[in-house]
């Protein structure tokens, strides 16, 4: 992106429907419903072992998953943990990774990015932050994004809690890191 500058920043994106797609998973599972009763489901911040899947602002069922799951140290633990090394545990367990389920997670991120998201849901994207949820302008980050009349946005005004602040400051802060020492190479 930083050597394309023809390019405008809106243009640039890094995948992290896969997370959001397993974070769903696991959801639907723990409350027993189908995935397509989970929504609203945010990874925050790096596609790393400190991506934030935010269960707080996630719905099941148009209730708030953390309500209908019931368990916050699942949530916080096992929840947060099996998303974050899901790949890693694919890899491990088959000695290959899951590529037919980044191939349809490739697919879900072009459609949600090129039709309009319905309702108040949302899906999550890695784009060039503008400052959002105070993550450095400029910074490739995972937000929650919704397109609306063909055009994407940073869904705006979600409420993070001191736990969440802390999980979405240690993946900005991870970026950062890589940012620099990509920065030092060039």
């Amino acid at each position: 992106m930083n050597n394309a500058k023809e390019i405008p920043s809106d243009r640039w994106f890094a995948m992290t429907r896969l997370d959001e797609n397993r974070a769903r998973a696991q959801l639907a599972h723990k409350a027993g419903v189908g995935i397509g009763l989970v929504t609203n489901m945010t990874i925050w911040g790096n596609h790393s072992s400190t991506q934030y899947p935010d269960f707080y602002n996630a719905r099941i069922d148009n209730r708030p998953a953390n309500e209908v799951i019931g368990d916050e140290k699942w949530l916080k633990e096992e929840f947060i943990a099996t998303v974050q090394q899901r790949g890693a545990a694919v890899i491990k367990a088959r000695g290959l990774s899951s590529a037919g389920s980044a191939a349809n997670a490739v697919v879900d991120t072009v459609f949600s990015l090129t039709n309009d998201t319905p309702g108040d849901d949302w899906h999550s994207v890695a784009v060039c932050s503008d400052g959002s949820y105070d993550v450095e302008k400029g910074l490739i980050s995972s937000f929650p994004v919704r397109v609306r009349s063909g055009k994407w946005e940073i869904v705006q005004g979600l409420p993070i809690n001191d736990f969440s602040r802390a999980k979405i400051d240690a993946s900005v802060a991870e970026l950062k890191e890589e940012k620099s020492l990509v920065s030092e190479l060039i």
